[in-house]
């Protein structure tokens, strides 16, 4: 394991000014912050060196998930015993996310550039050794051989060979991101990426019949028996637009792809709620420009109305800086909704709610019900997850800290080593045991972008990013500015 800086908490008086900070909610919530300087103000220096200690306990609970064989576990159980207890599983997302964060940790100067040669140049050969399938990685492997999973660790049942669109998106993301941190390992990485064609997970429109050719990727296809899933990823404000966005940059997708997905349903289907909006025509696409209102907030809505849907993506791509009045105003607005949903409409006092472990054991979907899609979709059941507030922190950075402050003192949330645990149910006080990679990969990448904006981004930032995502973004218009 690497060494580490650690850090001390914030003193007493800074606590408060930054719980003071973040405190309630109103129209009037200040989104963005700006990253500490040598010229800050004392407590605003005290503040910057908290967030450090929350990426380094991260990154350490990252570490203490890697395996011999190279790969990041799915999960850890930090209550077991002294030692963390790694799970046997893994996914192309963990992979993706231990990836990403050796990145953010070099770059942030908690490890050092060999450190991080020698972790990612570990990443990748464990890689190489991976089975795939056209082109693209099966969705569980063991962590400690890197065979591909045929039964459940767990409990013995079996596991389909499956590629996910959605997942082997994240771990493309990972593997463009260590291509462009260590060029000693680009031409390794792109042999890999060589056979990614996103166009396998695509079926082109065909206004003919738009339900089954519907201009959309698919959600993946079963290796076992040759099909795909009978799905496709429709609603745009979802995390699998991350694969849409790869494609684009490749052009192994077209761009009208991107105009075919739903910023909501049309209005006579049925839904969260009657949409309101227009019909439009962009690069010849008739779509349908809809929005929601949620607490007189118009807005785009995702899936199930979780954060992690909504604000993974731009940690990585930068929505908001190319479509400012679209996804600029879409993301703070998700935030608010969040903010204004566990601090005023259900009082739970605590706010921000992402699939994540259940407390008391297993895994299910929180989000907000009303800005979803989805009828009886995900809710938020008082279970706050830390890892959404951190997603929140690039768009409100005080009130972010504020109730992650509130979360680890009222329910003893932290761990000491290795940063949050996965959900608390604020009305049981119940915590998880556990650490997720996917959520501490979110947490990781979110500090980044806070501490040091940009430091992931740079690959989605030139090339087919520049060239074709960035000047399709700026069409955008979802019409609620």
């Amino acid at each position: 394991m690497s060494t580490v800086r650690k850090v001390g908490p914030l003193g007493t008086a800074t606590r408060r000014t930054v719980l003071a900070a973040g405190a309630g909610a109103s129209a009037a919530l200040t989104f963005g912050a700006s990253t500490a300087t040598a010229g800050t103000r004392p407590q605003e220096r005290d503040a910057e060196e908290l967030l450090r200690r929350w990426f380094e306990d991260t990154y350490r609970s990252l570490e203490a998930m890697r395996t011999d064989f190279g790969l990041t576990t799915d999960k850890i159980d930090v209550m077991s015993g002294s030692t963390p207890k790694q799970s046997i599983n893994t996914s192309p997302t963990n992979i993706g996310c231990g990836m990403w964060a050796t990145v953010a940790a070099a770059g942030l100067g908690v490890i050092g550039g060999e450190t991080m040669r020698r972790r990612l140049t570990e990443m990748v050969s464990a890689v190489e050794r991976l089975e795939r399938a056209h082109g693209f990685w099966f969705n569980w492997y063991d962590a400690t051989t890197g065979e591909v999973l045929t039964e459940w660790p767990e409990n013995g049942n079996p596991v389909r060979p499956f590629l996910s669109s959605v997942d082997n998106a994240w771990i493309v993301t990972g593997l463009r991101i260590v291509a462009d941190a260590e060029p000693s390992l680009r031409p390794r990485v792109e042999r890999l990426l060589a056979d990614a064609d996103w166009s396998f997970y695509f079926t082109p429109y065909d206004p003919a019949d738009p339900h089954q050719h519907p201009g959309q990727i698919k959600g993946g296809y079963w290796t076992d028996d040759n099909t795909y899933t009978g799905h496709w990823y429709g609603a745009l404000n979802t995390e699998p637009r991350m694969a849409s966005y790869l494609g684009i940059a490749d052009g192994s997708l077209p761009t009208n792809h991107y105009w075919h997905t739903f910023r909501t349903m049309l209005p006579e289907w049925g839904q969260e709620q009657t949409p309101e909006g227009e019909w439009v025509t962009v690069d010849g696409v008739e779509m349908y420009r809809g929005h929601y209102t949620y607490r007189g907030r118009k807005l785009v809505p995702s899936w199930g109305g979780s954060m992690f849907e909504a604000l993974m993506v731009p940690l990585f791509v930068p929505e908001g800086e190319w479509s400012p009045q679209s996804w600029g105003v879409n993301h703070k607005r998700h935030v608010l909704s969040h903010l204004e949903h566990g601090l005023i409409e259900k009082d739970y006092g605590y706010w921000g709610f992402s699939p994540a472990n259940i407390p008391a054991g297993g895994y299910s979907e929180y989000g907000v019900d009303a800005i979803g899609m989805q009828i009886e979709g995900y809710t938020s059941k008082g279970v706050v997850t830390p890892h959404a507030s951190f997603l929140a922190m690039p768009f409100a950075r005080g009130h972010a800290t504020a109730n992650l402050l509130r979360i680890a003192r009222d329910f003893d949330a932290y761990h000491d080593e290795f940063g949050f645990r996965d959900s608390v149910d604020t009305a049981t006080g119940r915590v998880s045991d556990f650490m997720l990679a996917l959520d501490q990969g979110m947490v990781a990448a979110a500090l980044a972008q806070v501490l040091k904006p940009g430091l992931l981004q740079q690959p989605f930032r030139t090339g087919g990013f520049a060239r074709t995502v960035r000047p399709m973004l700026q069409k955008e218009n979802f019409g609620i500015a």
